[in-house]
């Protein structure tokens, strides 16, 4: 489902309301966030997907890190997970407790503790996380708040959901494999550690609508059009060869149809729009920052495994949300 249509549906759902609640659904924001005192406020999330690898230990690594993820692009940290899963009746109980293996060493990892969780029987395999963390109720980073002349930054290369299109019918390389994996299973904890220190305007997590889905939801919801150089943009190398043999996702295509219409894409190659449409699993941060601190917070992020990169800037509400040049 799209964000305008479950937008809509949201809009018509009862509701009270709480001064208390610094952060609901109105923004299409990562996580709900409520103040409990002048110096604490909760950070509320849920996520679970299917298997995008055939490793269960590696997916529950992946579907841990992606549900860690929203509270990070908050500026929160994680304090209590639980499990949420749906197992068929008849598999192996082994694969589950694989699962649940890598999703409990992720917790641990993000220094939270695993409180329970629910299961229950289904046709298929899914499985994530509701997790609950804490964030200064002045320090909640938000997906709107981008200032014109700030400098947009993203902390993982795109172009995962390529590659596991490619990798589900055997066509990708061990290299693209490797690295699709290591981006998928890296917490945004490292980077958030980093980004927190400096004067953040707006941040969000790169998931389900693709690196133009969110983008646009950030610029949108701050009121101003993001110019993004798609020669900056990082993405894992075989995307392109991939994107270019159509090894592309429905999901993508979703994307595009949400997203396009906001987008002055100029003479951007086809392969490319689509591994900016492509859908990503526990993907990177997307921030945008004052030029001044540029230079300094992306020299601290690249002593990172995994590198981030400036991908363009914030200017004034324009004809278009989203300029690709």
């Amino acid at each position: 489902m799209g964000p305008e249509a479950l937008s809509g549906l949201l809009s018509n759902l009862p509701s009270v309301e709480d001064n208390n609640l610094i952060v609901g659904y109105e923004k299409s924001d990562d996580a709900a966030v409520y103040k409990v005192s002048e110096e604490l406020a909760l950070i509320q999330t849920l996520d679970f997907f299917m298997p995008m690898v055939e490793d269960p230990y590696i997916f529950g690594q992946v579907a841990a890190a992606n549900s860690l993820s929203d509270v990070y692009a908050m500026g929160g940290e994680p304090k209590t997970a639980m499990n949420i899963v749906c197992f068929p009746e008849k598999m192996d109980i082994e694969i589950l407790g694989e699962i649940l293996r890598g999703g409990a060493e992720k917790i641990a990892e993000a220094g939270a503790v695993l409180s329970g969780g629910h299961t229950v029987h289904d046709d298929g395999i899914k499985y994530g996380l509701s997790v609950t963390g804490f964030v200064h109720p002045d320090k909640v980073m938000k997906n709107y708040g981008s200032k014109e002349g700030d400098v947009l930054i993203l902390t993982k290369p795109i172009g995962t959901g390529i590659i596991s299109t490619a990798y589900k019918v055997g066509e990708a390389s061990q290299r693209a494999i490797d690295e699709m994996v290591e981006n998928m299973t890296t917490l945004n904890k490292y980077a958030m550690d980093i980004i927190k220190k400096y004067p953040v305007s707006a941040c969000t997590d790169i998931t389900g609508f693709g690196f133009l889905g969110h983008a646009y939801e950030m610029a949108d919801a701050s009121d101003v059009t993001y110019d993004l150089h798609r020669d900056l943009i990082p993405y894992i190398e075989e995307a392109k060869e991939y994107a270019q043999e159509f090894y592309i996702t429905g999901g993508g295509q979703k994307n595009r149809v949400f997203a396009e219409k906001h987008v002055d894409m100029g003479d951007t190659p086809f392969w490319m729009q689509e591994i900016m449409f492509d859908p990503q699993t526990s993907g990177g941060l997307l921030f945008s920052v004052e030029e001044k601190y540029a230079g300094e917070v992306l020299e601290e992020l690249n002593k990172l495994e995994i590198k981030s990169a400036i991908v363009g800037m914030v200017e004034k509400r324009g004809e278009k949300i989203i300029n690709v040049g």
